[in-house]
């Protein structure tokens, strides 16, 4: 099973899915963490380029195929793989956060940004995918709070922006609502993560 998490900025998606995977790996399911960009040797590189090495300034475009090229080897190299193998992989963003961002957020045609992300995961569609949904004005701020010590180049973007990718997680969610679980992300970290726990749990059981 792949189960993704996504959201806007500040959301939590990255503590959630780190307890996840605490959670599954206690129950003795195999699982592993992974997130995006990155993963793998490229895409750890890409990562930086995309979001931590200022004065670059990739280009709408430009920005949509490097998130490809780093999931398309995430794909290849780890989370076919692992899915051969029986994992249960748990993945901090994935093909929908290009949607929500370039496409919603940058404007960028959203039927050419689904053909690139198509090529990308190469058919490898999420089984759940949780969007931890919040107000984005709340999300900058909890993040600015808690600074991370790397420059991110997405949580500069203006406030129009971050309003524009919400609204593209909220209308792929409605666009899918068997795949998609769409959670409160103001409520506390231990009521979202036994919802969570729960949901999966659930969808193990039927697929098993």
């Amino acid at each position: 099973m792949l189960i993704t998490f996504e959201g806007p900025e500040g959301s939590g998606k990255t503590t959630q899915a780190r307890l996840l995977l605490e959670h599954l790996e206690k129950s003795g399911i195999r699982a592993i963490l992974l997130r995006e960009p990155g993963g793998t040797p490229l895409g750890d590189q890409i990562r930086d380029i995309v979001k931590h090495v200022r004065d670059l300034n990739p280009t709408p475009r430009a920005e949509v195929l490097l998130f490809a090229a780093s999931r398309a080897q995430l794909v290849d190299q780890v989370i076919r793989p692992r899915l051969g193998e029986g994992y249960v992989v748990v993945c901090d963003r994935y093909s929908d956060s290009t949607l929500a961002y370039q496409g919603y957020g940058r404007g960028l045609p959203l039927d050419e940004v689904e053909c690139v992300v198509e090529m990308a995961s190469e058919g490898v569609v999420p089984d759940l995918t949780f969007l931890l949904d919040l107000p984005p004005e709340l999300g900058l701020s909890r993040n600015r709070q808690e600074p991370s010590p790397d420059w991110d180049r997405f949580e500069e973007e203006d406030l129009e922006f971050h309003r524009r990718v919400r609204e593209g997680y909220l209308q792929l969610a409605r666009l899918d609502p068997h795949r998609w679980v769409i959670l409160d992300a103001t409520k506390p970290i231990a009521e979202l993560h036994a919802s969570i726990c729960r949901t999966v749990e659930e969808r193990l059981r039927k697929a098993t």
